[in-house]
């Protein structure tokens, strides 16, 4: 496959216009694997060994008493099919995921869509169990982590079938996805993190601390970054009732500014606590974002 037919390369709104989910995420999945020479999220799994020292929570049947009896000390034993990633894609449907910019970007939704699809099969190809739940102030679809025939398909269909929400991701809906999160593997939230910061860092510490491995992919509709527009324009809220006339051009250098902060905000608070964090733009190819991922 040469690089200029490689879909992860090309214009999200490009391969979008190519085929349907489905489509879409195979063909970006098999563009990139081209292009790598490993196999990617390596990193994420859970090196086999015999036995693992015992952590709260795990189950009292596969602790080996041999080993407590000798040394005091105890372990549960790792078998393999226990050493696969499981994984659960987190995506935010609210109200403000479905806006774009401009016409020829796709939303946020859309990106974020594409880019959880071609993540899960990825993970599905290495035989990890992948699942999905997708929210805004309440949970929509939940899909349990499988690796089984047709999971893909569930996963597909469950973004498919999420419509846009009509409110914001609230506390009880964070509450109700951590709660369901009981064993340890990989957590990836893509969100345009538009939420309150200490809401949703309070819900990944706790997925920390229950030693899930947490990445927040924060996507941002390029227009969300750089103010730019007429002379004069009218900004509503996608999540309320609210608006505002503004002029960009008067704006456009503290906007700037205040953008870069929050990002730089967010990307602080979550290396304080240990959580992966990623900015992307929807208008950048789905292959960059699934590096920074690998």
């Amino acid at each position: 496959m040469s690089t200029g037919s490689r879909l992860d390369l090309l214009d999200p709104r490009e391969v979008a216009q190519l085929g349907g989910l489905e489509i879409a995420a195979a063909g970006v999945v098999e563009g990139f694997l081209a292009g790598l020479h490993r196999s990617p999220f390596r990193g994420f799994s859970v090196e086999f060994t015999e036995h693992r020292a015992y952590q709260p929570g795990d189950e009292l049947r596969y602790l080996d008493w041999r080993i407590l009896g000798r040394t005091d000390r105890p372990y549960v034993k790792q078998f393999e099919e226990e050493t696969n990633l499981r994984a659960m894609m987190l995506v935010d449907v609210s109200r403000s995921m479905a806006w774009t910019g401009s016409a020829e970007r796709l939303t946020k939704r859309a990106y974020a869509d594409r880019l959880a699809a071609a993540l899960s099969l990825l993970l599905l190809r290495q035989r990890d169990a992948t699942g999905l739940i997708t929210f805004d102030e309440a949970i929509r679809q939940a899909i349990p982590p499988r690796v089984k025939s047709g999971q893909w398909h569930r996963i597909l269909r469950g973004l498919i079938e999420t419509p846009d929400g009509r409110g914001t991701a609230a506390e009880e809906a964070l509450r109700q996805v951590t709660a369901r999160l009981v064993r340890r593997g990989m957590v990836v939230l893509i969100s345009d993190l538009l939420f309150d910061r200490e809401l949703v860092l309070t819900a990944l510490r706790y997925l920390r601390h229950r030693g899930h491995q947490v990445t927040v992919m924060h996507v941002m509709d390029p227009a969300e970054v750089d103010l730019a527009g007429p002379p004069e324009v009218r900004y509503q809220d996608l999540e309320s009732a609210g608006s505002v006339v503004v002029r960009p051009r008067e704006l456009a250098r503290t906007y700037r500014e205040t953008v870069r902060r929050e990002i730089a905000a967010w990307r602080s608070a979550c290396r304080r606590h240990e959580i992966a964090y990623h900015h992307v733009t929807t208008d950048q190819p789905f292959g960059v974002a699934l590096r920074r991922l690998a």
